[in-house]
């Protein structure tokens, strides 16, 4: 069953305080086998230019980290996603790592297999998935050069 969306919401918002509040010690971690990482993602708004960060889970896909937008399994996308499609560049944070990326999402057999790795970490991913008629994208983030 998904929770609520204020669960998410409070959820969230006491992620990025602990997360600042520790200066970027706690909040963040390396995926490990069958489990997620977290990473911060950073995205200027595509109207508003300001800096957004969103708390995701994610895997490593070679040289490359992968997130989903699921939205807890909403009928739309998740604004840090539409922000990326019109502006692909942004920064990832994981602990006090920073880099920069460029996103890109992920389509036919790639998407599957990146697809198949979230739900197997996570079986929740399959119930936002069941829960939402649109396609869940799933996200690239290609280490930008600098």
């Amino acid at each position: 069953m998904i929770p609520p969306r204020w669960v998410y919401r409070v959820g969230w918002m006491v992620h990025r305080t602990v997360y600042a509040v520790s200066l970027h010690r706690l909040g963040t971690a390396k995926p490990r086998p069958g489990r997620l990482g977290t990473l911060f993602l950073e995205t200027a708004g595509r109207t508003t230019g300001i800096i957004r960060h969103n708390a995701l889970g994610y895997v490593e896909d070679g040289p490359n980290l992968v997130v989903v937008a699921t939205n807890a399994g909403a009928p739309t996308d998740p604004a840090w996603w539409r922000n990326l499609e019109a502006r692909p560049d942004a920064w990832v944070e994981i602990g006090p790592r920073r880099v920069a990326v460029h996103a890109r999402a992920a389509t036919g057999v790639e998407r599957e297999r990146l697809w198949d790795r979230f739900v197997a970490a996570n079986p929740r991913y399959g119930e936002y998935e069941r829960a939402t008629s649109r396609a869940i994208p799933v996200v690239v983030l290609e280490p930008r050069p600098g």
